[in-house]
């Protein structure tokens, strides 16, 4: 299969695990799910052991297997668990450097051209709108720094691209997370 047949379907195949909300061309994640404290217990704990399953997760929590399954339900199809997908460690992969490149790009034409672009590079693993100087961030990876300059000159072959500037990153001191967002939910107010 062609590397862009395979991004093409990996891209499909996100659309699909997203709920979202089309607003004026952009998506906008559709989250007003209330997670609830047993809720955030499932979450944590499918966090911290992915592969418990729904019995031993049932186990676990002291609570029926038919709870802990319709619960899950809830937060998929409520948009809260987005994947199953195993979570992929790029410098596992062979990519151990990362970078970050602000793009600023041609206005008129929105951000549809340059985004079907960057698309189509398998390096580029998210891309953001922004506020600011740049209209988009990216993240990227490479197998060192050269490859990292063959990755951005990738990123910048497009003419709507107008100028992109990029950090590399040396070390990361929080991996992207968020169940502490989970659990901050759903502590008791004060008052």
């Amino acid at each position: 299969m062609q590397r862009t047949a395979v991004v093409q379907l990996y891209a499909a195949w996100l659309r699909t695990m997203r709920r979202v909300q089309r607003h004026d061309g952009f998506e906008m994640h559709n989250v007003t799910m209330t997670v609830d404290n047993l809720d955030a217990r499932i979450l944590a704990l499918f966090t911290a052991q992915p592969q418990i399953g729904v019995l031993g997760a049932s186990r676990e929590l002291g609570v029926a297997r038919g709870t802990v399954q319709a619960r899950l339900d809830r937060l998929v199809s409520g948009g809260v668990i987005r994947s199953w997908a195993p979570q992929l460690d790029p410098a596992a992969m062979g990519y151990p450097v990362s970078a970050f490149c602000t793009l600023e790009i041609r206005q008129g034409r929105g951000h549809s051209p340059v985004v079907e672009h960057l698309s189509t590079i398998p390096e580029v693993l998210e891309a953001h709108t922004i506020t600011g100087s740049g209209d988009l961030l990216i993240r990227v990876v490479a197998r060192d720094n050269a490859d990292l300059q063959r990755v951005i000159d990738a990123v910048v072959d497009d003419r709507h691209v107008t100028r992109a500037s990029t950090v590399i990153s040396l070390a990361t001191r929080i991996e992207y997370r968020t169940l502490p967002l989970v659990l901050v939910g759903t502590r008791p107010t004060a008052g």
